[in-house]
């Protein structure tokens, strides 16, 4: 599974057996303001938001750009995922 950054909609997305996950961000001039994660009802307690999560912040990272977790799964999953630290610094 692959997360893609779609620009024209501001938002990254998954796709999963037909469906996608998807999270919705702001760009700032120093951070990436995630702002909604959802993933679809059927889709829900397989790791699905994770995974999508791991990979917007792996592209956060790799554009050299920091995050900011403005919705609850993305801090729940920063404080779980030391690994992303430095980019909420």
């Amino acid at each position: 599974m692959t997360v893609r950054d779609n620009k024209a909609q501001s938002r990254f997305e998954l796709d999963v057996e037909g469906s996608v996950a998807f999270a919705n961000y702001r760009l700032t001039p120093s951070a990436v303001i995630i702002t909604h994660t959802e993933t679809p009802r059927a889709l829900r307690g397989r790791g699905i938001a994770s995974e999508l999560v791991k990979g917007a912040l792996e592209l956060i990272r790799a554009d050299g750009h920091k995050v900011v977790a403005g919705c609850g799964f993305v801090v729940d999953y920063l404080h779980k995922n030391p690994q992303f630290a430095d980019l909420t610094g």
